[in-house]
């Protein structure tokens, strides 16, 4: 099958039947951090409410159970602080919980950031520190595990590491039970820089390992996402016994799991079906009695996942913020959701050049499922913007 792209003709390859992998993958905790799917119908233009389409929305989420992989949910990938507003991350982790319940244990499929976006005025620690406590009561109640998400309203005013650990302190006891801590780079955010008390990774580093050190207990993971796999190595040997680390490093995860790391990524909404028959074969291979059974199984993990890595890479290129672009694009190709629609009209952040070789990467990856749906929809794309 062929397609005429920017760069020229194209010959798809044939699609690949990735198996399902029966149950949740043995060697890792694994998450993927999942979109939203707005109504198509809905207004969705920048600043606007943000109108979802829940059914497609859901149906995404038993998408990626099946896959055996748990959903993050209400996290960046989501559009949190860039188009979902409170009312709709709100509706969100019930309704995510609410199926996570119907199709097994809401606390292991699915845990929800809680954060402070819904008060952009908070403008001291304390009344950071009242609205992360609503947003956690509010996962909380729903069933579903709790990740504490980094605030730029903290970012703001927060003088130093002392500040952090002032409000992050309170919410371990508003929480009750352990929780994921992220650590988002301001490649993602802007507005982050800075976090934990210091410009310089090192030093912030320093000042959340503390953290994390002081308060082990109540810390089930930390999940760092700034792109710098030595850095994210160094910190993981750093951290007490029985705290995961979570890698959110789109750029490197295959060597990152595969060295020990956990996961909860972004692209993993994306390559979910490969994803899952790579961890099987990381399984496999560490399970393995003899270095001939470990080294084929470990051969099949990198085929696998490495034509996922040029994907990943030119989804989250700079501006890294606008990868959620690219993730709702391979779902509309894929036939996840009808229409190639995002809430705060998202999907006009990348270029028609971008996404035709997001498609061309996806299909050298094996990760466009139908290619005669997918050759339809860029074809209408490419024609819509005039190709």
């Amino acid at each position: 099958m062929k397609i005429n792209l920017p760069a020229g003709p194209y010959t798809l390859r044939p699609p690949v039947a990735w198996p399902r992998v029966p149950g949740t993958p043995g060697a890792r905790v694994v998450y993927a951090a999942a979109h939203v799917v707005a109504d198509p119908l809905g207004d969705n233009t920048p600043g606007a409410p943000a109108a979802v389409d829940w059914d497609a929305t859901l149906r995404f989420r038993r998408h990626l159970w099946s896959h055996g992989l748990r959903v993050a949910d209400a996290m960046d990938t989501a559009q949190r602080n860039m188009g979902l507003d409170w009312a709709a991350t709100r509706e969100l982790i019930a309704r995510s919980a609410a199926e996570a319940r119907a199709f097994g244990a809401p606390e292991e499929l699915v845990a929800c950031g809680a954060g402070t976006d819904h008060a952009p005025g908070a403008d001291t620690l304390q009344a950071v520190t009242d609205a992360y406590a609503e947003q956690i009561e509010t996962v909380r109640s729903s069933g579903a595990g709790v990740i504490v998400m980094a605030s730029r309203q903290l970012a703001a005013i927060a003088r130093g590491p002392e500040d952090y650990h002032r409000v992050y302190g309170k919410l371990f006891g508003v929480a009750g039970r352990p929780v994921i801590l992220h650590w988002l780079g301001e490649m993602f955010d802007p507005a982050l820089a800075g976090y934990w008390g210091s410009r310089d990774v090192g030093l912030a580093t320093e000042a959340f390992l503390e953290l994390v050190r002081d308060n082990a207990a109540m810390v089930e993971g930390v999940k760092v996402s700034l792109l710098d796999e030595d850095h994210e190595v160094r910190l993981r040997a750093a951290l007490p016994p029985g705290v995961r680390l979570y890698t959110g490093d789109d750029f490197n995860y295959p060597s990152l799991i595969r060295s020990g790391s956990h996961a909860l990524l972004g692209i993993f909404d994306a390559i979910a079906p490969a994803a899952a028959a790579a961890l099987e074969a990381l399984s496999a291979a560490e399970s393995a009695v003899d270095a001939e059974t470990r080294a084929r199984h470990f051969a099949l993990y990198d085929e696998i996942f490495g034509p996922t890595v040029p994907l990943s890479r030119k989804i989250f290129e700079a501006p890294t913020y606008h990868y959620k672009t690219g993730i709702v694009f391979l779902a509309w190709l894929n036939g996840h959701q009808d229409a190639f629609t995002m809430v705060n009209g998202a999907q006009s952040a990348r270029s028609i050049s971008h996404l035709a070789e997001v498609f061309r990467l996806a299909d050298r990856a094996g990760l466009l499922s139908d290619p005669e749906l997918a050759v339809r929809r860029m074809s209408a794309l490419l024609a819509v913007n005039g190709l």
